[in-house]
């Protein structure tokens, strides 16, 4: 195995998609949503430096090509889980992560399956859209949480009417509720719009390397 920088970065991005979800075991709401929000927009920036950097210094490895998409859905699925059970489990947000997590499930089957042949299974451009989208939907649900809970304790203590007035212009905005919530639906129907497409897009990159492995799974 060759510890080039990119590989490093890799590692490092594996190693943060446990860290996600453990920023919700030892730390309160507002704290856990900026620390997992802050790691997994740091990890997701090495997928996008590591494979520039392997190609661009002729760094290219066997162990960076096998841990990359690994990387990548192990990123996903975590965060999609946190995000799934924090949400009560919203069927706007259970379908499409269900939608991506059996896609991706699915073709890492068909890919074990195939053994040599996998290499017809090529990461397609459409399929690198559909990480993005999922990252960066997975981002902006991460700061919903952060616009909710900050709403939430300058909230505190105030009576529901006061805040239907607050929210409603009625009332003197003394602590910035209405920005605060305006953000909260902004960043929670962004994300979800994005985590929709891309569970759109993931049905149809699986549908594609289904077809492409076609061939090899007649007898």
């Amino acid at each position: 195995m060759r510890w080039t920088l990119p590989n490093v970065l890799t590692i490092l991005r594996l190693l943060a998609a446990p860290g996600v979800a453990v920023m919700f075991l030892y730390f309160n709401r507002l704290w856990a949503d900026w620390f997992a929000l802050t790691l997994f927009l740091a990890a997701a920036a090495t997928d996008w430096i590591d494979g520039r950097l392997a190609r661009a210094w002729g760094q290219e490895t066997r162990l960076g090509a096998m841990l990359d998409p690994i990387a990548d859905k192990a990123m996903v699925v975590i965060a999609l889980m946190v995000i799934v059970g924090y949400s009560s489990y919203s069927p706007w947000i259970v379908l499409p992560a269900t939608m991506i997590v059996f896609r991706e499930i699915f073709v890492s089957g068909l890919r074990e399956f195939l053994g040599a042949a996998a290499g017809t299974l090529k990461v397609t451009k459409l399929a690198k859209w559909k990480t993005t989208l999922q990252m960066l939907a997975i981002a902006i649900l991460f700061a919903q949480g952060v616009f909710e809970h900050y709403l939430g304790l300058e909230r505190s203590g105030m009576g529901p009417e006061r805040v239907a007035a607050v929210l409603a212009g009625e009332a003197e905005d003394v602590h910035g509720l209405r920005w605060m919530h305006r953000g909260m639906l902004a960043t929670g129907y962004a994300g979800l719009t994005l985590l929709w497409i891309a569970a759109l897009l993931t049905l149809v990159t699986g549908w594609e390397y289904f077809r492409k492995a076609l061939p090899h799974l007649k007898d």
